[in-house]
Formats: structure tokens, C-alpha cells, sequence
């Protein structure tokens, strides 16, 4: 087990934040704000806020920097042959018996968790869903543009101070938290992405730092008081130096406010390929602030795709036929929940994107049917709860969660596992290429990417909820079966290999469809261009861009 010793922060530390939390020298200055506030952020980016997080990105920035560039390593050398694999300088650690620390009580049931942006709300509908956890998405559900982005933010104050609520004049609705809510977990922007509004020392600041500082500098002690957080969710972790350095900022964070440490608790999402072969190595490293682990699904398959794009005998079929039951998706979520509970942290099934079908009953039971389905193979593999992307998806994953999970969760359980190898969790999925399967990828990434540059994340299309990492999917699957010269079924029921001139000719056929449903200028109004230009150029590259999401940011602040 972790001794005390080894679970303390270093004096060193607990020095620099408490000087850190002392005023601030002249020649210290905060954050600055690139553009004029409106008043009404004034709130959330006050004086004393933009020193604190200035603080964050000049104590931890330039290691955020480093670590990326550390990925683009790893990368070439995944693009020149070599495969991911166990780290063997950490051995050590997968090998020998320790625990995370103690789950708080607030935590200890997580069967359903509801996801969704930071939209006042939608924010206020997923607290009342009766989910036992709502996830607060600064991140793949929600367009980064600024006003989201504080906005956001305000909501997480009045959250803390018991506030929210939002009437709805146009529609003559009011909305209000009920007396019992869900319990909220807020992510913040994953370590690649930074906030172009804010900067500090002349540069954009990381926009991990930005969300996360912000949010505890508000309202970590109203929530440790509350004995409601603060958690937090991370995304899009690479490897356990990643998680170290979160690690160093929640240790910095709560001396430098006031908060006893090991108060911040942490899930992280397992969504890249590289972080699933150091699923102990995260744990370990975060052992003192982290609560389990989450298969984001969604995610982990554009990273296999991303980490594997020069491997010709891993490319996927449809995205439709990649389910979690097999190959390497079976592989990755028994070896999560294998992982956690050898350590005793809580196991997180994925996403349902399903969502109610309005006016078609048998469309709606379908899609019903296919939540209960893939909620009993989590529960029944071992997972401790389970995501949904809409409120009337609560209460069917929750059946099945207590019909199969009697208890708070299933960390304790004395499951037997198959050994899961570096193959099994590289093995890709059988299946086809189909016409009908690129043309949704091309429309869904459109239709996608639209949305998001009008400043909406999480988006409705084709009765499924979308968010950015479905459009990553959409994207890769593209670029990869171009780059390798897939053959695909065409819907006339031959076989051609997918090319640069089928890719043009379906997308000026997508198009089409699209143009004829909106109208010209619905069409253009709609960023429908714009959208066009980036998805197209991140699909069709020479390489493979490693986000969607940041082309389109730069011409998301151009709109804006």
C-alpha cells in the first residue's frame, strides 16, 4: 500500500504556492485579456482570478509545452514502425500491490452519469435528470468560443453558490435546480489546446490551466465546504507524465488557496490509444487526487486510427461495425476495469449517443433497446457506471445498472479476467467499407463542424448526439481509407477503391443534400463553407492532422 510518505506533497511545493498566494509583485502581472470584457464577465475574470491562473501557466506551462512535443515524438516514431506497448522503466509499478487513495462518499455511486456543455440550461435539466453524476463539458460538447467558455464559467459560481437558475422569457419557462441534484464533475480543455482570448507574458495560455484554474480559484472551497467537489474529469491524456503534471497542479492549486490537499478528485478518461498501455502508471502518479478511470470511447477509436494511421493492416470498417464488445474495444474495457479495481479506484463505462426519436415509436424503442443492450454488457463485464447524452436516457441505463449492480458500484468485485496482451489491445476490427458509411462520415463531419463555428458542441444528426469526438472519427476513418486506398463497397453493390475522385464526387453529392434542405442562403449563413474547407483539408491531408478541433478554432475566432 502508499505510505503517507509517499502520498505528501514536497515542502518545496507547498512553499512556492503558499508565496504564490501572497500579493503579487509589481512586476508580476495576471493574465491579460486579449479584446475589451463585457461587463458581465467581470465576475469570473477578476483581478485577483487573472493573477491566479498567470500564476498556473507560468509555474506549469512550459512543461505542458514540453510534453507535447513529446507526443509529436512518439508519434513519429508509432508513423515509422513502432507499435505502443507496456513501458518497461514503470514495471515496477504495475507489478507491486499499492491503492489509490480512499473514494469520497459523494463518489461512491456513479452508476449513471449524464454529459453535456456548460449551457446555463442544459446545465440546470442534466442536475435534475436524476443521473447520479452530470459531467460538465468545457470541452468535446461544447463550441470553445469566449462567451461559452465564461459564461460557462458564471454558471459554475452560481452552481457553487446555490444560485442557478435561468427563465426562459421567450418561452415563458423558468428553470430551477430541485432540491436533489446530480453530483457534478466538471472537465476542463484536454493539454493540447489553448485559450487564444487569454494570455500571459505575450503568448495564449493553456487552455487546461484556463478552465481548471478559473473554476477551483471560484469555487473549490464553497465546494469542499459543501463536501460537493471539486471534481474534475481529464481528457486526452498520452501517458502518466501527463497525469503527473495535473498532479502538480491540483498539489499547487490547494496550497496556494487554502484547500487541504487530496480534496480535488479526478477521473480520467483513458480516450488515446498510448494511455491504455499505461493505465496503472496514471493511477499510481495521481494515486493521492484520482477516483477511477473512463473508457471515452469515442475518442480512444479517432486515437487508434491517429496512432496507427501508417499501419495498413489496422485500418477499421464502418464506424458502425466498431463496437466495444470486440477486438480491441472488448480488449481496452475489461483491461480498464481490471486496472481500477486491482487498485480500487471506480471503472467508468462509455458513452450512449442514442437519443429519443421523436415521432417515430419504433425508431425510438430501436434506439432504446440498443442503450439496454450495451448498459448490460458493462455492468455485467464489471464497470462501476456508465455514460448517457440525454435525460430520458437516464432512467433506461439506470435499470439496468441497479437490476445488475445492487450495490454502490462493483470495486470490490472478484472477477476473473483473460490476460489482456499488447496484441489483444492493438487487434482491429473485421468488417466493411461501405459507400454508405463514408457518405456518413462526410455529412455527419459537416454537419458536425457547422455547428460547432455557430457555437454549438453537442449537436443532433441522424437521431444520434454528436460531439467532437465523433467528427474526429468521421474525419480519420476518411483520411485513413484514402491513405491506404481502402476498397469500399459502392451502393450499386460493386467494389472500387476509395479514392481522392469517389471522395469528391460523394462530397459534392453530401453537399447537394445539404444545399437542397437549407437553401442557398441558409446554406451559407449556416458556416456550412467554412466548415467544408477545414473538415475537407484535416480529411484529405498529405499527413493526418492531429485535431479537427484546432483549424477550426482559428477560423471559429475569425467568425467571432
Amino acid at each position: 500500500h502508499v505510505t503517507k510518505q509517499e502520498c505528501a506533497v514536497p515542502d518545496t511545493l507547498i512553499k512556492d504556492a503558499v508565496s504564490a498566494a501572497k500579493p503579487t509583485p509589481r512586476h508580476r502581472r495576471p493574465a491579460e485579456i486579449v479584446g475589451t470584457i463585457p461587463p458581465e464577465y467581470e465576475r469570473v475574470l477578476t483581478h485577483r482570478a487573472l493573477l491566479f491562473i498567470a500564476d498556473l501557466e507560468r509555474r506549469f506551462g512550459p512543461q505542458r509545452k514540453i510534453l507535447l512535443e513529446n507526443r509529436k515524438l512518439a508519434h513519429m516514431r508509432f508513423d515509422d514502425g513502432e507499435l505502443p506497448g507496456f513501458p518497461l522503466e514503470t514495471e515496477h509499478f504495475r507489478n507491486s500491490v499499492w491503492e489509490v487513495a480512499p473514494v469520497p462518499k459523494a463518489l461512491q455511486d456513479r452508476r449513471v452519469e449524464i454529459t453535456g456543455p456548460v449551457d446555463r440550461k442544459m446545465m440546470i435539466n442534466a442536475l435534475n435528470s436524476g443521473a447520479k453524476m452530470f459531467m460538465a463539458d468545457f470541452e468535446d460538447a461544447s463550441s470553445p468560443t469566449f462567451s461559452n467558455m465564461i459564461e460557462g464559467q458564471a454558471n459554475m459560481q452560481d452552481y457553487a453558490a446555490g444560485t442557478l437558475s435561468f427563465d426562459d422569457e421567450a418561452r415563458g419557462k423558468s428553470y430551477r435546480l430541485n432540491e436533489q441534484t446530480s453530483t457534478m464533475l466538471v472537465r476542463p480543455r484536454g493539454w493540447h489546446l489553448e485559450e487564444a482570448h487569454v494570455s500571459v507574458d505575450g503568448n495564449p495560455m493553456s487552455a487546461s490551466l484556463f478552465d481548471f484554474g478559473l473554476h477551483i480559484f471560484h469555487n473549490g472551497k464553497a465546494l469542499m465546504e459543501q463536501e460537493k467537489g471539486p471534481f474534475y474529469y481529464l481528457p486526452k491524456m498520452e501517458n502518466y507524465q501527463e497525469a503527473r503534471l495535473w498532479n502538480d497542479v491540483f498539489n499547487f492549486a490547494q496550497a496556494a488557496l487554502g484547500i487541504p490537499n487530496g480534496t480535488i478528485k479526478a477521473t480520467v478518461l483513458i480516450e488515446t490509444l498510448p494511455a491504455a498501455f499505461q493505465m496503472d502508471e496514471i493511477l499510481y502518479v495521481m494515486r493521492n487526487h484520482i477516483v477511477g478511470l473512463n473508457c471515452g470511447r469515442w475518442d480512444y477509436i479517432f486515437s487508434y486510427i491517429k496512432t496507427l494511421r501508417n499501419h495498413a493492416e489496422y485500418v477499421l470498417p464502418d464506424r458502425a461495425q466498431v463496437g466495444m464488445d470486440r477486438a480491441f474495444l472488448k480488449a481496452y474495457s475489461l483491461k480498464l476495469i481490471q486496472t481500477c479495481h486491482r487498485r480500487r479506484a471506480h471503472a467508468m463505462g462509455g458513452m450512449a449517443a442514442q437519443i429519443p426519436v421523436k415521432g417515430d415509436e419504433a425508431a425510438n424503442a430501436a434506439a432504446f433497446d440498443k442503450v439496454r443492450a450495451d448498459k448490460k454488457r458493462e455492468a455485467q463485464q464489471g464497470h462501476d457506471g456508465t455514460w448517457v447524452a440525454h435525460p430520458d436516457l437516464v432512467p433506461v441505463a439506470m435499470e439496468v445498472f441497479d437490476a445488475e449492480m445492487p450495490k454502490a458500484n462493483q470495486v470490490l468485485s472478484q472477477r476473473q479476467f483473460p490476460n489482456i496482451t499488447e496484441d489483444s489491445l492493438l487487434t482491429p476490427h473485421t468488417g466493411d467499407v461501405t459507400e454508405a458509411g463514408i457518405r456518413t462520415n462526410i455529412s455527419v463531419g459537416i454537419e458536425y463542424t457547422a455547428a460547432w463555428l455557430r457555437g454549438r458542441g453537442a449537436v443532433p444528426i441522424h437521431n444520434l448526439m454528436e460531439d467532437a469526438a465523433t467528427a474526429e472519427i468521421s474525419r480519420s476513418q476518411l483520411w485513413q481509407w484514402l491513405h491506404h486506398g481502402t476498397e469500399y463497397q459502392t451502393a450499386s453493390g460493386g467494389a472500387e477503391v476509395f479514392d481522392r475522385a469517389a471522395f469528391d464526387r460523394l462530397l459534392d453529392d453530401e453537399l447537394g443534400k445539404i444545399k437542397a434542405t437549407l437553401g442557398d442562403n441558409a446554406y451559407a449563413d449556416g458556416r456550412y463553407p467554412e466548415a467544408t474547407e477545414v473538415f475537407v483539408s484535416t480529411a484529405t491531408g498529405e499527413t493526418l492532422a492531429d485535431f479537427l478541433t484546432l483549424p477550426a478554432y482559428d477560423v471559429l475566432n475569425e467568425l467571432s
